[in-house]
């Protein structure tokens, strides 16, 4: 009797020590979580980007573009809601191509860039309008003024480039409901208020 109950005792043991073993064996160590990349969020790239103005001078067209700004987005077909557009531009980075001209542009009397070094655009949630056709409220701060915007845009994903967007729109806007115009410009006899605004942005995920 004595060795069937020993025996029992040394089976139960052999079991216990199989089950924890089991366990220990089967259980993974614990592992560092892996970053995950949020899904949505772009950049503007530089070399392939441009941001265009039209304005008529003493008659004449003229054109001119800002060589340096930064454009960061967040953007998903399925989350329009929470897109947004984030520009900043360096308003010393214009060129119309003619020195003495620059030179008047970024006088205090228009971009006033010793004050206002920096203009933004930005925008938040996207309303879809037909293919590839979004539209906004956004608001533009240029020469310390800020004003609402309707803007409409076109966003086209590129088909051999899934990392990769192009964002293209055409706006109007009045200078001088910015004070783009001081002294002898705060007429429009030689700059007309409207001025073009033509974006042209690359954008890639980051």
């Amino acid at each position: 009797m004595k060795n069937r109950r020993g025996l029992s005792r040394s089976i139960l043991s052999i079991a216990c020590l199989y089950f924890i073993s089991s366990v220990h064996a089967t259980t993974p160590p614990s592992a560092k979580p892996i970053a995950v990349k949020k899904a949505g969020q772009w950049s503007a790239v530089p070399a392939q980007s441009q941001l265009q103005f039209n304005f008529i001078q003493a008659g004449t067209s003229a054109q001119g573009v800002f060589k340096k700004h930064t454009a960061d987005f967040v953007f998903s077909p399925t989350d329009l809601a929470n897109a947004r557009i984030d520009v900043t531009i360096d308003m010393a980075s214009s060129n119309s191509g003619d020195s003495e001209r620059d030179e008047l542009l970024r006088s205090k009397d228009l971009f006033a860039v010793q004050q206002y070094p920096q203009s933004r655009f930005v925008a938040q949630g996207f309303e879809k309008i037909g293919v590839d056709q979004y539209r906004t409220q956004a608001q533009l701060t240029l020469r310390g003024v800020t004003k609402t915007l309707p803007y409409t845009f076109t966003l086209v994903m590129d088909p051999k480039q899934a990392d990769q967007f192009q964002l293209k729109s055409t706006t109007t806007i009045k200078r001088l409901e910015f004070g783009v115009g001081q002294g002898d410009w705060k007429t429009t006899e030689w700059i007309p208020n409207d001025v073009v605004v033509l974006v042209n942005l690359r954008a890639k995920r980051n």
